[in-house]
């Protein structure tokens, strides 16, 4: 007989509640083997990619590409003994239409308290060899969590669900004219009457559209808002000539050290701050309420933008590396990035932020204060400017920094002293032997 194993999505370790189903690498027919990657799920912190815990054939995948799913929600079924009889097409062995949480369970998974659920809860698989009563009877094992108190979770496929959601139509009050009871898309269009699209304004487009708050931008916009109203904020202000700076880069990349590596403004600022910090340890702590916790290490927070939305992987142990090793750490970090492979451990515990703001031509801003830090460092653009050297105006780069701080951890004298010393780093890159 088949060996049928359901995998639930998992908790990755981060807390998470739900994820998004980005892309599934496997169809049903696949064969997988253990440790495979079958999925890639946008969380509340980043895109990750799941591997398969064991080998066999793909039988069914239980949510589609664009769907949020809960946690210990199965995502997929896997027969790991395909040599065994096959079992009846898209059904159990009485011919019932199958859906997550109808059946005999396969595994036994222990899943999170959830509301009773609702019509988005379900998940339609193949329909049935044959008509059956559009409501069956519940298998005393079936998931409490997935059949409604009085009735069955409405037969329908994603899709179907996805245009009902959009059109304010309750499956649960709709007969389904499929097979096996599946509720269908004329089903749900004859019910909610389909309505006509809107006629865009003579010569563009609508002019409105909504994004739905998810994933990334959800988790940063919830981690902001918890800081600006938690932190007193201070920010301020410091005005700096680097070009020393610039010309220490400038001849950094024809030292056989660096030519391989890209030095950036980001890269001196990053070891600015890990030098600056050993000198005014309050923003490198941690208010705890009943206490302040000071940190011996620096783990650099940098803030990222990306197509999911703003991220912040850090540096571990930044203030232990050298120029170099920032530099080349930096642009690891950056392409991971990019690419919207950071994994979920790599964006928690920082003590430090930078934001380098300049990358986008702004002089400056003030930035909020990254939960579970003290500080943070707005890195502005690098512009040619008339400065006064020795008396005489001359053209100059110049940066913007603006430090902002949490009052309760980091008074008034640290806060300047901290931001004047990453100043006279960047103003004059020699004073380093001096810290």
């Amino acid at each position: 007989m088949p060996d049928y194993k359901v995998f639930p999505l998992p908790d990755t370790a981060e807390g998470l509640v739900d994820a998004e189903i980005l892309t599934w690498h496997i169809k049903p027919g696949d064969e997988v083997t253990v440790n495979q990657i079958i999925v890639e799920i946008e969380t509340a912190k980043a895109a990750v990619e799941l591997p398969c815990p064991w080998a066999g054939v793909v039988t069914e995948l239980h949510a589609q590409p664009g769907e949020t799913v809960n946690v210990g929600t199965p995502i997929v079924t896997i027969d790991v003994d395909p040599g065994g009889a096959a079992a009846p097409a898209g059904g159990d062995q009485n011919g019932q239409a199958m859906l997550v949480g109808y059946g005999p369970k396969a595994a036994t998974t222990k899943r999170r308290a959830r509301k009773a659920a609702s019509a988005d809860a379900s998940i339609a698989t193949a329909p049935p060899p044959a008509p059956v009563e559009p409501a069956p009877p519940v298998v005393p094992d079936t998931p409490a969590a997935l059949v409604e108190p009085a009735a069955l979770v409405p037969l329908a496929k994603p899709p179907v669900r996805k245009l009902a959601k959009d059109l304010g139509v309750d499956l649960r009050s709709l007969t389904g004219t499929g097979d096996g009871g599946v509720i269908t898309r004329a089903d749900v269009e004859r019910a909610g009457s389909a309505p006509q699209p809107v006629a865009a304004p003579a010569g563009g487009a609508a002019r409105e559209r909504r994004v739905p708050v998810k994933g990334v931008r959800k988790m940063t916009a919830q981690a902001m808002v918890e800081s600006a109203y938690s932190a007193p904020h201070v920010t301020e202000f410091l005005t700096v000539d680097v070009t020393p700076m610039m010309e220490l880069r400038a001849k950094l990349k024809s030292h056989p050290e660096f030519r391989d590596v890209k030095i950036t403004p980001l890269t001196f600022a990053a070891k600015a701050v890990c030098l600056a910090a050993k000198r005014t340890p309050d923003v490198n702590a941690l208010w705890a309420g009943e206490e302040i916790v000071y940190k011996d290490y620096v783990h650099l927070g940098i803030a990222a933008a990306t197509p999911r939305g703003l991220i912040v992987p850090k540096i571990r142990d930044a203030d232990g590396l050298s120029l170099r090793e920032l530099a080349v750490a930096l642009e690891q970090l950056t392409a991971t990035a990019r690419d919207g492979k950071t994994p979920p451990g790599d964006m928690v515990d920082g003590t430090f932020t930078i934001t380098n703001v300049g990358v986008f031509g702004v002089d400056t801003g003030t930035p909020i204060i990254n939960p579970g830090e003290s500080a943070i460092l707005a890195l502005g653009a690098i512009k040619d400017m008339p400065w006064v050297v020795d008396g005489e105006i001359k053209v100059r780069k110049v940066c913007q920094l603006a430090l902002s701080f949490d009052h309760r951890v980091i008074d008034g004298q640290q806060g300047s002293q901290f931001l004047a010393d990453v100043g006279a780093l960047l103003a004059d890159p020699a004073m380093a032997i001096t810290f």
